[in-house]
């Protein structure tokens, strides 16, 4: 579950919790349902917060620097910074 949908499961909870008055609703809580919504919504803004430059698929930063030397060569130089 990506941050986005995270913040979208969060706010569809707080309209269930918040938002919404239901007299008849045959057995479903709805400000429970938004309620529950709302807490896995905050959980996974969490971890995509925490896993966000974490592990293989992330986690670092390249950077690409173009150097013209006096001879008029131009060089490529990628550093590459990690972080966790």
């Amino acid at each position: 579950m990506g941050l986005a949908t995270s913040i979208v499961m969060f706010a569809i909870g707080a309209v269930l919790a918040f938002a919404i008055t239901v007299t008849q609703s045959h057995g479903v809580n709805w400000n429970v349902v938004g309620d529950i919504l709302m807490g896995v919504g905050a959980f996974g803004v969490l971890v995509s917060l925490l896993l966000w430059g974490a592990g293989p698929w992330g986690g670092y930063r390249r950077r690409t620097t173009m150097i013209d030397g006096p001879t008029g060569r131009v060089m490529r130089r990628d550093d590459i910074d990690t972080y966790v």
